[in-house]
């Protein structure tokens, strides 16, 4: 059951979309279009629907690109790129990177982040959900790294950094795994399950990789999309 709003779920990237326009009487109708469809585009991403996703992540740029500002590009790219960290799938954000020239501090600051590759000046720009664990990783520390947010993708995307440093822990992975579950998300769920199976195939709990495999066989079951990849 989802209940968590995606909107709240990157402060930098959505939050930042419309404060351009705060001052403003009415918010001008791209950059509502742009966060409803980049948020539709969030959803269908993380439940495994990868057509619906780039035909909404296609309509939010497109809303976004009517303003001439490389700034609102980048916003809607990291938020992109934060789904795929939180679905364990690392790349160098190169939709971010078109308009990173453009794009303002606390934006090259949550792309670091997401790369793993900030500094502690950093911190303090980024979303307060994603602060304690990037200031964690610069000391070298462990956990948790599933935070307390209010945003289940904040929580994931937190927990994928964190994967991506090399910070994997069991417990970590097996909350992350069932946030993702919960909330329906079954690309997510797909690639934290996999990541606990690993785990538990590393220490010999030949139980647990059974019953992740039932897990994932659920989750298989009804996934056209998925089995066509």
């Amino acid at each position: 059951m989802t209940v968590h709003r995606i909107s709240h779920a990157a402060v930098v990237v959505v939050a930042l979309l419309l404060s351009a326009c705060a001052s403003r009487p009415l918010v001008p109708d791209w950059a509502l279009e742009a966060q409803s469809a980049s948020e539709r585009a969030v959803k269908a991403y993380l439940q495994g629907q990868a057509r619906v996703a780039e035909v909404e992540w296609r309509k939010a740029l497109t809303e976004a690109s009517a303003t001439g500002q490389p700034n609102q590009m980048a916003r809607l790219a990291l938020l992109q790129c934060a789904s795929q960290v939180a679905a364990l799938e690392f790349t160098d954000c190169p939709q971010y990177q078109r308009y990173a020239a453009g794009a303002e501090p606390a934006e090259r600051a949550y792309a670091r982040y997401l790369q793993v590759q900030h500094t502690a000046q950093d911190v303090a720009l980024l979303p307060m959900a994603q602060q304690a664990t990037a200031a964690q990783l610069l000391k070298g520390q462990s956990g948790p790294w599933v935070p307390a947010a209010e945003a289940a993708l904040s929580q994931l995307t937190a927990a994928g950094v964190a994967v991506r440093a090399g910070h994997v822990q069991l417990a970590g992975v097996q909350q992350a795994a069932q946030l993702a579950s919960e909330q329906g998300w079954r690309r997510s769920a797909m690639a934290w399950l996999l990541l606990e199976q690993r785990l538990h195939q590393a220490a010999g709990d030949a139980a647990s990789v059974q019953a992740v495999a039932l897990r994932l066989q659920v989750l298989q079951n009804g996934s056209g999309e998925n089995k066509k990849k």
